[in-house]
């Protein structure tokens, strides 16, 4: 490259401002276009940004304690990416990893998602529609239906708690007459001795 050549003013010597040669530089910047069109551009064309359609198990390692040696492989030292081959260490950063811009690069995707054309919003909206219809309030037959299921259970619910009350009464009976058997027969001085009540007789 050349020095700028000096304008006229400059070589008379009748001026205080710096000035510069146009001509000469803008020559430089043609030269300059021209070599960067010679020079290919790689330009990688990514998809646009999509949903996962795989779900990312977060909680499986959580509470769970590791002893990380240096032959341990990089897959078991804590959340692994495998397109960035990187680890991360806890899984709130494993989340905003999988959510930045390095590995949506790597999945061969920008951070711009793809535009909705009307048809597609028309058909999201025909979707929504017919859901929203078939979860409508159901017909007057299965609410009847229903109704009587619920009586049901209710009555079922009602009979087990009669019959739980009549076997604790039964029970506390059972033990009242128990109690009462064992004192009686510890008034009883003949019976605490081992000897008969009473002693039979025989009529002839």
């Amino acid at each position: 490259q050349t020095d700028p050549q000096p304008t006229k003013a400059l070589a008379r010597g009748d001026t205080f401002r710096r000035t510069w040669d146009r001509e000469h530089y803008e020559e430089l910047a043609r030269r300059k276009d021209l070599e960067t069109e010679e020079t290919p551009v790689n330009v990688i064309p990514r998809t646009p940004l999509k949903a996962r359609e795989y779900s990312i198990d977060l909680s499986s390692k959580v509470g769970k304690k590791a002893v990380i040696t240096t032959n341990t492989p990089l897959s078991q030292q804590g959340y692994y990416c495998e397109y960035c081959e990187c680890v991360v260490k806890d899984s709130a950063n494993f989340l905003d990893h999988i959510n930045g811009k390095k590995h949506q690069r790597a999945l061969g995707m920008s951070l711009r998602t793809e535009r909705a054309t009307v048809d597609q919003v028309r058909t999201r909206f025909e979707t929504l529609k017919r859901k929203k219809e078939e979860e409508k309030v159901t017909p007057v037959d299965d609410y009847e239906e229903r109704l009587e299921k619920q009586r049901k259970i209710e009555e079922d619910k009602k009979q087990e708690k009669k019959q739980k009350k009549k076997e604790k009464k039964q029970a506390e009976k059972e033990t009242i007459s128990t109690e009462i058997e064992l004192e009686c027969e510890d008034d009883d001085p003949l019976a605490s001795m081992g000897l008969p009540r009473g002693f039979g007789t025989t009529k002839k």
